[in-house]
């Protein structure tokens, strides 16, 4: 069994890619039945596992919803415990808690140049060039 370190430190995800794309692409009753085709320890792992990814938070949120509090907090200390309140939360109060990131003004990548460097002129000194030809 993972410890609670592992569980949330490793980058290991509990169930295959394709499980993971059709949860992610799932309807709300969907979601659920796929949700229980797995054990109670993956899933906490696989809520866990979400969480730490910005783009899996909801999925992250649902699948928690169907763990218990002891499985999470069993694997995930603390962040298995706020993962759990979340998850039990009406959903108009997750909105308001996932969206502590839209204050940040969003990330633009520059389409010119950082920087320009004149090309360097290699003219050898007249006193060099005496030197090497002598």
């Amino acid at each position: 069994m993972f410890s609670s370190s592992d569980a949330y430190d490793n980058e290991f995800c509990p169930v295959r890619d394709e499980l993971l794309g059709e949860m992610y692409r799932a309807s709300e009753s969907g979601l659920s039945q796929l949700v229980e085709s797995v054990s109670c320890d993956v899933r906490a792992r696989l809520a866990l596992f979400c969480y730490r990814k910005s783009h899996l938070y909801s999925l992250a949120v649902s699948i928690a919803a169907s763990c218990s509090e002891r499985d999470l907090i069993q694997l995930g200390g603390r962040v298995g415990s706020t993962l759990y309140a979340l998850s039990r939360q009406a959903p108009s109060a997750r909105i308001v808690a996932s969206s502590s990131y839209s204050g940040r003004k969003p990330i633009t990548l520059s389409t010119k140049p950082l920087a320009t460097f004149k090309p360097i002129e290699d003219e050898l000194d007249d006193e060099t060039a005496e030197a090497v030809t002598a």
